[in-house]
């Protein structure tokens, strides 16, 4: 069995291998690599893209997808926190498939170019990373036929490949790693103790979606103020634009100025210290974690003894400049911690210790607390903590509770992930899984309260298990596993199978997912296309159709409604008023009702209660903790996959590039309440600016 260590990154993966003496970073794919883009080291990177082209056969990976397609998806590993469905070939594939394409597919190359193979390895992931992405990312691999061995967190993996080999004089210490690379920043500082073979996390604290993407944003933005208005590129120019920023960006870290080319033909110059500047704010928030980790453990910064920076993002100038002057030290030499492939070398080192090629101890924990859902006696809803954050891993912890209603034959029990001391709601916390405790028929009615054990494992998977007071028979006893099951699908093999050999849009459409995400989502059911048939990603609806219609619920909560400036609330009854007439105007339509986890908060405390009723009974959904883009993203990702109409007043604007079937006429009704009468009309939005 191979000694493989993945680092799955967002803009970037790596594969290192432990050869018997040293981690050797694996070049795969590199022949696709453009002379304009070739600098030091990136022969070892393998872009996280999977794209197609009118020029060739079957799906694009790594360097060819980045440079040669049309149509690219980028970015997977972001979207594995919240399952979303992306584009390619003109299909529509859940970013797990996606992930377990590039997974396949660096197999692959390994096995024709590197002579080797993998069969399992240890996978990085973020520090900070939910429950769903750290299973969404176990679950891509073993899709793709890599059994994980472990899910080890990128700071980690960082300091493991920075102490091998080091002398005990110097590898001993508190070290602090700062992990910026093309999705998230993470800080993490981690003891190493080298008598012992040591490496233990004491804090980690991270912003999700602040990276690389963030800045190429930035960067965008600086060069179109600089250019009169255009027309509205091709989706091909588009797609060269963001290469040419994203390189702009890269020389930017290493010579004083740029040129960058805009599709209209124009040259915007840029100098580094332009660029600095116009990123100095998400600077300051990539140093917010640093300062929370030092306050967790107590820390002064003269008590760090040393600090790796990895990850793309960290090696901006004004980047290494501005940790150095937070820290007032000198930042670990970028050749003794390599910040692009530090962390899949420490993955394929601990790969090795796993397999006991090499001494040593991992010390895993958990970055989020785990809990369920508790409700007091007022019907305030907040985090009940079983396993607190920061737990060394594998643990089990038990919490006892008592229900509400006496007289209930069975209870749900909701398992949450995330930070107890923010309300649950909040977009850090993240419900995993909805579990039933049934209460056997012939036990003592008066004996009401239960224990809530959960076992959390090294890999990050959780066992959940309950027992009346007194009672050694479990009444609840099940793993979560609410995003997916064990084994491989069928139909998700079939996918990947599709995904593989998509071609570009515009040649054969391919059929429509065979799968749903690996989250549950509303869904209409519909006649499978006839074989061959080409089908539309998202086709507009004809006149007289049964279509499912997608109520933004939000918005109509808040039609006819005074501004919020002027003292206006949303009213859940005028929301279920609206549904109601939509019923009536349109029998026999499914129709689907998305609310933002806001909305509970912003109507009239006297409402609140009717807003729970309809989430606990299904009538209207929200989206799940941390969704970019909330409430709307869900509205048109459902739209799309039941080819429905959508019921809203807002245009969207952020969404048009990637749904623009928007615009079609008859795909958006809009709503309109004047004097108790609702009224429907078509309505098309507003085209987005640019």
């Amino acid at each position: 069995m191979t000694t493989t260590g993945i680092d799955f990154g967002t803009t970037n993966s790596v594969v290192a291998q432990w050869n018997g003496e040293f981690a050797e970073v694996l070049e795969l794919g590199a022949y696709g690599l453009d002379a304009d883009w070739r600098r030091p080291g990136f022969d070892l990177l393998f872009p996280s893209v999977v794209g197609t082209s009118s020029l060739r056969d079957g799906t694009l990976f790594g360097w060819e997808a980045k440079l040669r397609s049309e149509e690219a998806v980028e970015a997977s590993k972001r979207l594995l926190r919240s399952e979303e469905f992306v584009t390619v070939g003109g299909r529509r594939f859940a970013a797990t498939t996606t992930a377990a394409g590039i997974f396949r597919k660096m197999a692959e190359l390994a096995e024709r170019e590197a002579a080797t193979t993998i069969d399992s390895a240890v996978v990085t992931v973020p520090a900070n990373a939910t429950g769903a992405a750290r299973f969404r990312t176990r679950e891509a691999a073993r899709f793709a036929g890599i059994k994980v061995k472990m899910l080890l967190n990128e700071p980690t993996s960082a300091a493991i490949s920075y102490v091998h080999g080091l002398p005990a004089s110097v590898a001993d210490g508190q070290f602090l790693v700062f992990d910026w690379g093309g999705g998230t920043m993470d800080a993490t500082i981690l003891v190493h103790d080298s008598r012992l073979r040591f490496l233990d996390e004491k804090a980690s604290r991270g912003v999700n979606k602040l990276g690389g993407i963030e800045l190429d944003a930035r960067l965008r933005r600086l060069v179109l103020e600089r250019t009169p208005p255009q027309p509205r590129w091709t989706p091909s120019q588009e797609r060269q634009f963001a290469l040419d920023i994203e390189r702009s960006k890269i020389l930017l870290s290493q010579q004083p100025s740029v040129l960058v080319p805009t599709p209209d033909g124009s040259l915007v110059e840029i100098t580094q210290a332009e660029f600095e500047n116009e990123i100095q704010d998400l600077i300051t928030r990539a140093l917010d974690p640093v300062e929370e980790c030092l306050d967790d453990l107590r820390m002064d910064p003269d008590e760090i003894t040393a600090v790796l920076m990895i990850g793309g993002s960290s090696q901006i100038p004004a980047v290494r400049d501005a940790v150095a002057d937070a820290l007032d030290c000198e930042l670990v030499d970028p050749a003794k911690c390599n910040p692009l492939t530090a962390v899949a070398r420490g993955a394929a080192i601990t790969a090795a210790t796993l397999n006991g090629e090499l001494d040593g101890v991992v010390q895993v924990v958990n970055s989020h607390a785990l809990g369920t859902r508790i409700t007091d006696d007022s019907g305030r809803r907040s985090f009940g903590t079983v396993i607190p954050r920061r737990s060394p891993l594998p643990r089990k912890l038990e919490r006892s509770y008592t229900p509400h209603d006496a007289r209930a034959t069975s209870l749900k029990v909701e398992v949450w992930e995330g930070d107890p001391d923010r309300p649950l709601d909040d977009t850090e916390n993240f419900k995993l899984d909805t579990l039933t405790l049934k209460y056997p028929a012939d036990h003592d009615q008066s004996n009401r309260s239960f224990r809530l054990q959960y076992t959390y494992d090294a890999d990050g998977l959780l066992q959940v298990k309950a027992w009346l007071e007194g009672v050694a028979e479990p009444i609840l006893d099940q793993t979560v596993d609410s995003f997916g099951g064990a084994g491989v699908p069928p139909e998700v093999a079939r996918e990947l199978d599709v995904l593989l050999a998509a071609k570009a849009r515009g040649r054969n459409h391919l059929p429509e997912p065979t799968h749903l995400p690996l989250i549950p989502q509303p869904s209409t059911p519909r006649p499978a296309a006839a074989a061959g048939t080409p089908r539309p990603t998202a086709p507009r609806p004809k006149a007289g159709t049964t279509a499912p219609l997608i109520v933004d619920g939000s918005n109509l909560a808040w039609v006819s409604a005074p501004s919020r400036q002027a003292g206006g609330l949303p009213s859940m009854a005028r929301l279920q008023h609206g549904i109601a007439e939509l019923r009536r105007r349109y029998p026999g339509r499914a129709i689907h009702v998305v609310v933002d986890a806001t909305l509970r908060h912003d109507v009239t405390p006297e409402e609140r209660a009717a807003v729970d009723r309809a989430i606990d009974s299904g009538t209207v959904v929200q989206p799940p903790a941390g969704t970019e883009g909330r409430g709307d993203a869900l509205v048109l990702d459902i739209a799309s996959q039941v080819d429905g109409i959508v019921v809203s007043n807002d245009n969207f604007a952020p969404f048009q590039d990637r749904h623009p079937w928007l615009r079609l006429q008859g795909r958006v009704l809009g709503a309109t309440l004047s004097q108790g009468v609702w009224v429907f009309s078509p309505r098309t939005p507003p085209s987005r600016r640019r």
